[in-house]
């Protein structure tokens, strides 16, 4: 008997891109794929500047936005999963982030 093994792995980002109602991710196979960025809270209220600030994690498994302490994997996106934080953490972090901006201001 003959037996044959196949390797399944999901792609991997290859670049992020954020507009001002989508993340954009293109994977390491050519493919691109767009969300809402409704699904992720942190993302849809941040600046551009914080949308921009991201790199790569895990070869590529996923993205990291360092100024909104946001983590997104591209299994998460390829299997449509929106953000998966509560309610009360997201309120928690929005005031935080609403209280250091008028703390600066």
């Amino acid at each position: 008997m003959i037996t044959l093994a196949i390797e399944n792995r999901l792609a991997l980002a290859a670049n992020v891109s954020v507009t001002e109602d989508s993340l954009i991710v293109d994977l390491d196979d050519g493919r691109t794929i767009s969300v809402p960025l409704a699904w992720f809270p942190r993302l849809l209220h941040g600046t551009a500047e914080e949308r921009n600030n991201w790199r790569l994690i895990g070869k590529g498994e996923g993205a990291h936005w360092p100024d909104l302490d946001e983590d997104i994997s591209v299994e998460g996106i390829l299997f449509g999963k929106p953000s998966g934080e509560s309610q009360r953490s997201f309120k928690r972090w929005l005031g935080t982030r609403l209280q250091n901006r008028k703390v600066k201001g």
